[in-house]
């Protein structure tokens, strides 16, 4: 194997944990902000691309991680910030993505196992309507993390 080669399988390897996908469907920097200890609920973050020319949609979510999870949304309504699950799922528009990001749509981790830590990763299965499964590691930040591109590169 050429050099080349090698180094092009390696940076891949290198790069999975922050990039999944399917031939349809890339996740984008997947992460979770740390809980505080005796917390039972976390919640994790990602950007999720359709390539396709089709819509797709996240029906489902789990991890072993919870005992339960579940897609949410947060958003404003009568001045008050309101948080529910989304029961039809997350539309993915063909071509376009779907932000999962604080203050608005993310999975929701109910029954924490054990607290979410700093520098641990946790293991997601999205499953979407017309892509199937696509299993998930997003890193967990500090609790205070904002998600940003800064906060990820002071984990490595």
């Amino acid at each position: 194997m050429s050099f080349l080669r090698k180094f092009a399988a390696a940076a891949l390897f290198l790069a999975a944990p922050a990039l999944a996908q399917t031939a349809a469907i890339r996740i984008e920097q997947p992460w979770a902000r740390a809980t505080p200890a005796g917390a039972t609920a976390g919640a994790v973050y990602m950007t999720i691309d359709n390539l396709a020319d089709a819509e797709d949609r996240l029906t489902g979510v789990s991890s072993d991680a919870a005992a339960r999870t579940e897609i949410h949304e947060m958003k404003m309504a009568d001045g008050i910030m309101k948080m529910r699950a989304v029961a039809d799922g997350l539309a993915v528009p063909a071509h376009g993505a779907a932000a999962l990001k604080p203050g608005g749509y993310h999975v929701m981790l109910i029954g924490l196992k054990k607290p979410l830590t700093a520098g641990e990763k946790v293991v997601l299965t999205l499953d979407f309507a017309k892509a199937g499964k696509v299993e998930v590691s997003a890193q967990v930040m500090a609790l205070t993390s904002t998600g940003s591109k800064m906060d990820h590169m002071k984990m490595h």
